[in-house]
């Protein structure tokens, strides 16, 4: 009986922190709530802009892939429906500029190679304590899926008028806040350590990684008149590489608000045939006060 017991114990502790490690992370209670953002993606029939999502990994190479990785993404992947779409010439010459890990060979080595398509993205550092030993300690997380594992608690009533709003951009919103949140402390804020930045959104105010957008940081292709496609500004950089880091956390997401939609007209289709199909067997028979 003792064994048995401990045994369920055992389980269900194992269970509870396996939920814990796979529940989103929530931003802190303290912090204000992040603005709302209104992104091409949102609602039911929202949809990623490609552009945006093609700006959006320009700043992901260009900033973040420095600390970042996004071993959960294919270079092939750029190419598909839904995402950047990206040409296959396009991708196949950006898998090239990467040195990928492979083997071992003939004679058991390891070696580097140029990438190809089917490669994923190569992360940053060899290992964590690597990547611990190049951020003061901090680790720096993947960006794979960090839009749907972070988010922020709406409270009463928002969460009421989300169900029928279908409101699901709590991480980018969250996300694109941290990123435009770097201010100078309060004068009555604790003096920094060194490697410490303060942040309006962050867990306490305070994050390791320093400021990563600037105005005019990354060029983006000019248009027909010259002038940038988009502004090259924080706040713009934040909401692209926050919608890429969407289409990353959920690249079917437009393939999934099609099918919901198909199987919503479905659905209302068969309850109207079903209505009337009722209606029509049940005209024939008798009306019960008659038969009385």
């Amino acid at each position: 009986m003792k064994t048995t017991s401990f045994r369920r114990a055992l389980t269900g502790l194992v269970t509870g922190l396996a939920i814990a490690a796979a529940s989103p992370v929530l931003a802190a209670e303290g912090a204000p709530k992040p603005p709302g953002v209104s992104w091409s993606f949102s609602g039911p029939f929202g949809k990623f802009d490609r552009a945006q999502l093609q700006r959006g990994f320009k700043i992901y190479k260009e900033v973040c892939a420095a600390c970042h990785g996004a071993s959960l993404v294919a270079f092939r992947n750029l190419a598909q429906p839904g995402g950047p779409e990206f040409s296959r010439s396009q991708v196949d010459a950006l898998a090239a500029t990467y040195q990928i890990k492979d083997g071992p060979n003939d004679v058991g080595e390891m070696f580097e190679r140029p990438g190809r398509a089917a490669d994923r993205f190569p992360s940053p550092f060899p290992n964590e304590l690597a990547a611990r030993a190049a951020n003061g300690g901090a680790y720096p997380t993947d960006m794979s899926v960090l839009a749907k594992a972070r988010t922020y608690e709406r409270g009463f009533p928002w969460f009421i008028f989300d169900i029928f709003t279908q409101y699901q951009e709590n991480g980018p919103d969250y996300i694109h806040a941290l990123l435009t949140g770097y201010k100078d402390p309060p004068k009555d804020f604790p003096a920094l350590l060194p490697g410490q930045n303060y942040n309006e959104y962050m867990s306490g105010h305070l994050i390791a990684m320093p400021k990563p957008l600037n105005d005019g940081q990354v060029e983006y292709t000019k248009a027909a008149d010259g002038k940038p496609q988009a502004p090259e500004t924080v706040d713009q950089y934040a909401k692209d590489v926050t919608a890429f880091m969407m289409w990353m956390a959920e690249p079917h997401l437009e393939a999934r608000k099609r099918m919901g939609l198909q199987v919503m007209l479905f659905l209302a289709l068969f309850a109207g045939l079903l209505y009337f199909t009722k209606k029509k067997i049940w005209s024939r028979l008798p009306d019960h006060a008659s038969v009385h």
